[in-house]
């Protein structure tokens, strides 16, 4: 047997397995083989969406179930020994492991973190592979685990049963590190993962774990939203069973180990606060959710609560930690222990992607004054000055402006799936209803089938709530579209959450990224794999702010009149490598409760008769180097079109031997080329053809019309009968109408007026059958584009 001739897998199996399992692993409980620890990146191309590579390792060693010490990558034998340790320093640095090897089954090259002798790195011969008490040794001193005591907790299981499911890398590595300073005696923790990576699983699993090792024993999870203390305990915190309870009411009862709870119903300003019925040493252990939104202030009533019970140990979980002059949560709870972005989560496949649609009002642009003597809607005067984007909808309301808002969702979700799960972010529990007004007018069609299919859901309004565990459950129609203000910006866990609308002015990067994270969770089953953000208030140019850290697949801005109706199907021919491995992507083959209510008492201005348009026709899109570009329309559409045909020579030579002119218009837009949006700019009495010549290549334009009117003066169908010739002279009108598209179509024939000539069997007899009705046809578009 020569080794070189062996493949990876046999050398690992005849080798590699062997020295591992010789050297006292289990192999049922410790050996890891071929790991995948990612999802694989969505790469998203139109609608099509594909993933890239997992990221594997070829063994991971573990003391415990989920509690990784080593990692091995291995190389078949024409490899040398240490080959594989820069990529296995990669995936450990990644893991948060201390002990890494590599391996070509001739031994073993092995790189120590823990190493303070010199020697970082070693040649290790088949039969010295270290045992798992050795390598436990070395992880102990890579953890600064030093007692007894400490590591007995670091010890205790995690939480198992029967689904089989197990916590991603990363949340084994929040958990890890956090049961590890708990068992030192650290006592504030802060934990930063990105909206949608399972803060609560991991929540759960530390403090599961902190609880069976005895290490705490009555612990506290405070959260500022009822919703989130319903999904917390009817989720992984059912598994707590009868040690479990929820305070409701102010009712306290010291007899249980596990309490959830609203800090709302901990604390009350006009009676004695209930969290006082606890002896400050109750708790032993805070978890508080969502730290970013109170315990980071110096006087919210969350620091109260942790002032009382400052000698247990406090944990804070945010996606988005606060960092102000006035709140700060690094300065309560240090720094983060852990943090996984919303970059790494997108990355690793575990986040769902998005793209932007940017849509400017002109109103909102240029700001909006009234005429000498304007009256609102009750007769009074308006006061006279200029109302911009942070007046509407807080100050005055344009009800032409919230029309438009709900015609252009409207037209979005038309283009793509109307049953597609919508959150519409509002300035306040007003504009929220008024935005669910409009949008039940705008979709007054499938609102008459089911008047939950638009619904508001505020804090004030209980039916709304009571419909807000509908519209995140994945397998419920409805609600399709929810319009809110504050209560949907954290902790709901909206899976099936397509299309997030941003209609409300948006300062803060902590409620910015808190309202993407509504959007970033996968739900394969259900067709969830990214999402869209539409912009009505220049939010995402936060986007740029150095502090964001998770760019989308596509920016772009819609131009005055442009559809939205398709966006989602425009693409590109760039190709898209994967962030693992460089290879390019290949995409599948289509064939044919406790939120604060605002004062509702505050009064608005209402007006109507104001006209709102749609401006600002640039187009955002990002380079291969993924930074944003911004061009005019036609610079853009120059730009792509002799990306693909150099001289307007080439792109004639095309357009006059395609078969069907419309397969060379689909090809365009599919790579970006916006033909409305031209038609808006240049003028609708163009078609494709003159409208790309004029932009692309600075020719003369003919319209429609003028080039039916060229062919009908040439008179070149004489050879025709009368039918057939009454048929031709038709086709010239409908194309001076409506364009080439129509004509090219035998449908074309059901259409008036040619409908009045006979039936559409009639009309293709005239020219002899179907194959000559189509080469006359073809005659006809040659002679119309024949100056050309």
């Amino acid at each position: 047997m020569n080794k070189k001739d062996l493949s990876e897998s046999d050398i690992k199996a005849k080798f590699i397995t062997p020295a591992i399992i010789k050297a006292g692993w289990d192999e049922q409980t410790q050996l890891g083989r071929e790991v995948f620890f990612t999802d694989g990146r969505i790469y998203v191309k139109g609608k099509l969406t594909a993933r890239g590579k997992r990221k594997f390792a070829d063994y991971i060693l573990y003391y415990k179930p989920n509690v990784p010490i080593a990692i091995i990558e291995a190389k078949d034998n024409k490899h040398s020994l240490k080959s594989g340790i820069q990529q296995a320093l990669g995936y450990s640095n990644t893991l948060d492991i201390p002990c890494v090897f590599s391996s070509n089954g001739d031994g073993f090259y092995f790189h120590d973190k823990t190493s303070t002798d010199g020697e970082i790195e070693k040649e290790l011969t088949l039969d010295k592979f270290p045992s798992p008490e050795e390598l436990w040794k070395k992880y102990k001193k890579y953890k600064g685990i030093e007692t007894q005591a400490v590591e007995e907790i670091a010890k205790q299981d995690y939480f198992q049963d029967k689904s089989g499911r197990s916590p991603r890398y990363y949340q084994q590595i929040a958990v890890n590190r956090t049961i590890e300073a708990v068992a030192k005696g650290q006592d504030r923790i802060i934990l930063v993962m990105a909206t949608g990576t399972g803060k609560t699983y991991t929540a759960f699993q530390i403090i599961y774990r902190l609880w069976k090792s005895k290490a705490k024993k009555r612990i506290l999870f405070l959260a500022d939203r009822t919703a989130l203390i319903d999904q917390t305990a009817r989720g992984d915190f059912r598994h707590f069973k009868d040690a479990l309870t929820i305070i409701k009411k102010k009712k306290i009862d010291t007899a249980y180990n596990i309490y959830l709870a609203l800090y709302q119903g901990l604390s009350d300003s006009k009676s004695e606060d209930a969290f006082k019925q606890f002896s400050p040493d109750f708790f032993d252990l805070i978890v508080v959710d969502e730290a970013h939104r109170g315990s980071a202030r110096e006087d919210s009533k969350w620091r109260e609560i942790l002032a009382y019970f400052d000698k247990a140990t406090h944990i804070g979980l945010t996606a988005t930690p606060k960092e102000t002059t006035e709140v700060s949560n690094t300065e309560y709870f240090g720094e983060p222990i852990y943090t996984y972005s919303l970059k790494q989560g997108i990355d690793d496949g575990f986040l769902a992607p998005y793209k932007v649609v940017k849509v400017t009002l002109d109103i909102d642009a240029e700001g909006w004054r009234p005429p000498q003597g304007f009256l609102d809607k009750s007769g009074n005067p308006v006061e006279d000055r200029i109302y911009n984007r942070t007046d509407f909808d807080k100050n005055i309301v344009v009800e032409d402006r919230r029309k438009l808002v709900a015609k252009k969702i409207t037209e979005f979700l038309k283009g793509y799936d109307r049953f597609a799960k919508t959150i519409v972010f509002c300035i306040d529990i007003e504009h929220a209803e008024g935005m669910r007004t409009a949008l039940a007018n705008a979709n007054a069609d499938l609102f008459a089938e089911n008047n939950k299919y638009v619904m508001q859901i505020t804090g004030d309004n209980e039916e709304g709530k009571r419909e807000l565990d509908n519209f995140i459950n994945p397998s419920e129609l409805y609600p399709v579209i929810a319009t809110t203000s504050k209560l949907m910006t954290t902790g709901v866990d909206a899976q099936t959450c397509k299309l997030i609308v941003l209609d409300s002015n948006i300062g803060s990067m902590t409620e910015f990224k808190q309202i993407i994270g509504r959007g970033t969770r996968i739900n394969e089953d259900y067709g969830k794999t990214y999402f869209t953000i539409m912009d009505f208030r220049n939010v995402t140019n936060l986007f740029a702010d150095p502090d964001f850290d998770g760019d989308p697949v596509m920016i772009k801005e819609v131009g005055e009149h442009d559809d939205l109706d398709g966006l989602e199907d425009e693409t590109t021919d760039d190709i898209i490598t994967d962030v693992f491995g460089g290879e390019e992507v290949e995409f599948p083959v289509i064939e044919g409760g406790g939120e604060i209510i605002e004062d509702l008492r505050r009064e608005k201005i209402r007006i109507d008769g104001v006209q709102v348009k749609i401006v600002n026709e640039r187009v955002q899109y990002l380079d291969n180097d993924g930074r944003i570009i911004t061009e005019s329309l036609k610079d853009y559409t120059k730009k792509n079109v002799t990306n693909q045909y150099k001289t307007l020579e080439d792109f004639l030579n095309s357009w006059n031997n395609a078969d069907k002119k419309k397969a060379i218009v689909i090809e365009l837009e599919e790579q970006g080329i916006f033909f409305e949006a031209l038609q808006d700019e240049v003028g609708k009495e163009f078609d494709p053809f003159d409208l790309i010549c004029h932009v692309a290549y600075e020719s003369k334009p003919l319209t429609r019309k003028e080039r039916a009117n060229n062919v009908k003066k040439r008179n070149y169908f004489t050879k025709y009968g009368d039918q057939a010739k009454a048929v031709l002279n038709s086709l010239l009108d409908k194309y001076a109408q409506d364009g080439l598209i129509t004509i090219e179509s035998t449908e074309v024939l059901k259409l008036d007026p040619l409908n009045k000539l006979g039936t559409p069997l009639e009309l293709v007899k005239a020219f002899g059958g179907k194959q000559q009705y189509l080469k006359a046809v073809k005659e006809l578009e040659n002679e119309l584009y024949k100056i050309a």
